[in-house]
């Protein structure tokens, strides 16, 4: 990370549980790990300049997606716990969603508070699914 913002990158930090982290209700305790290992190595001011996607590896590629309140909650959740550190990185910083995101969902997605955009993986490959996603926003 580090690295890539040394040398004027944007990183893309991508975070997100499994399946069973999910079900046993540690969704937070798995983001607040993986969230706290970046700002512990390059501090919350580095934020400014990172862009984050929340990509439940149980939602990659396999065509499920969190529901529109799952992805709401964990993003309002990623986005309080920058706010613990600073208020203004928090509503600064962009947080994607990266699991599965499609023309079906990515309309009801796109319009929760804390989504600011998707992280497009597969539907991206086909052109009348990418042009349906982007008219989404």
């Amino acid at each position: 990370m580090q690295v890539a913002l040394d040398n004027g990158l944007t990183p893309l930090f991508c975070i997100g549980e499994l399946l069973e982290e999910r079900e046993s209700g540690k969704t937070e305790v798995v983001v607040t790990r993986q969230i706290n290992a970046v700002i512990a190595k390059v501090g919350i001011k580095a934020f400014k300049n990172i862009i984050i996607a929340y990509e439940p590896v149980w939602a990659i590629g396999t065509g499920v997606t969190a529901t529109p309140q799952q992805a709401q909650d964990t993003h309002a959740f990623i986005r309080s716990l920058l706010a613990e550190n600073d208020a203004d990185i928090a509503q600064s910083t962009p947080i994607l969603y990266g699991g599965s995101m499609n023309p079906a969902n990515a309309e009801e997605l796109i319009a929760c508070e804390d989504i600011d955009g998707g992280l497009i993986g597969g539907a991206s490959l086909k052109p009348e699914d990418f042009l349906s996603i982007c008219k989404a926003g």
